[in-house]
């Protein structure tokens, strides 16, 4: 297939630039062997089974977003992608000019230093504090470009998940932002297993697919933990006829990434998984997840998991009924992968 393939007509005014008032009260829309189903997103519960495990991803987004000045005094924005050894970083750096090696940015009244490029990435690194501090102090949420405001005080709460343990994404795993406490405790209520693994959502969940053949595309490295506790738990499920529900591609990729070898086993490491029409999922039963960028490489794994026809039908169906799209917007649920 082809990257156009994935491309489709949405209104600038569907992409929701702000949360819902609460987090439950997102829109579902289901898809199932019957077809589509307009609900609301409290309605989830009802659509699963007893002995489902849901498999979240508890990743928390940094303040990675800061705003510096070049030496010689022109505007920088700098967006932290990933944190490495030896107070050193990783980053996206917005400059009118690209900063040169050796050149120092300052934020606030702390300077980096520029220590080379990575690809499209620079490397850099700081002295007398960590990055981790410095975020604290003058770090923005790092809204995704098509959200087309400044960040608020607000986002700092609901551009997390109420479950977010682990710090390290510069995006947020939007599926995970429909849940609130309540929720979750009404799951635990009806018995319904669930489990946390950690995928660090890199920069490059918003870079567009820059090339027509599929097979050209390389993913960007994002870094994750399966543990073997989550293993065990899917592997119990499976004994009671449950369904592994994935909440988010993040999950998704996370787990795949974990079963590559034909077998799920605990995992640590990078992954560069591209997930396309004809993918044979290993671990995956059900999907809840967002409605994505057109040609993004994540709505390429949702028509993966369902079938391309009948993804790219609900999609024009949510745009006729006026869904919300993509970070804030509305969810999915994809009660069950195409099979053969």
């Amino acid at each position: 297939m082809q990257t156009s393939d994935f491309s489709y007509t949405l209104p600038e005014t569907l992409i929701a630039q702000y949360p819902a008032a609460r987090r439950t009260d997102s829109r579902l829309l289901v898809l199932d062997q019957s077809g589509l189903l307009d609900r609301r997103f409290s309605d989830f519960p009802r659509f699963l089974q007893k002995n489902d495990l849901l498999v979240f991803n508890d990743t928390r987004v940094m303040a990675a977003r800061l705003f510096g000045r070049k030496e010689s005094g022109g505007k920088v924005e700098i967006l932290l992608e990933r944190l490495l050894p030896e107070n050193r970083a990783l980053a996206q750096v917005r400059a009118s000019k690209s900063p040169r090696p050796g050149s120092r940015i300052a934020v606030a009244e702390t300077w980096l230093t520029v220590e080379g490029r990575q690809g499209d990435m620079f490397i850099l690194s700081i002295q007398g504090m960590e990055f981790t501090a410095l975020m604290a102090a003058h770090g923005h949420m790092p809204l995704p470009p098509y959200i087309r405001r400044d960040d608020a005080s607000f986002d700092e709460s609901r551009y997390q998940t109420v479950y977010a343990a682990r710090e390290g994404s510069v995006a947020a795993p939007t599926a995970g932002l429909h849940f609130d406490e309540a929720l979750l405790s009404r799951l635990q209520e009806l018995g319904i297993d669930t489990a946390r693994v950690t995928l660090h959502v890199g920069a490059g969940t918003f870079q567009p697919v820059r090339v027509e053949n599929l097979s050209d595309h390389v993913m960007h490295a994002e870094w994750l933990q399966v543990s073997e506790e989550v293993c065990d738990k899917i592997a119990r499920a499976r004994r009671h006829g449950g369904r592994v529900v994935a909440v988010g591609t993040t999950s998704v990729r996370s787990l795949e990434t974990a079963a590559a070898g034909g077998s799920l086993a605990p995992y640590e490491g990078e992954t560069r998984l591209f997930i396309t029409p004809g993918y044979q999922f290993r671990v995956v039963d059900a999907l809840l997840t967002n409605f994505h960028l057109p040609e993004s490489t994540l709505l390429m794994l949702v028509c993966a998991f369902a079938g391309y026809d009948r993804v790219m039908a609900a999609y024009r169906h949510a745009v006729a009924q006026r869904y919300r799209f993509f970070s804030y917007g509305d969810a999915m649920f994809l009660a069950g992968r195409l099979r053969a």
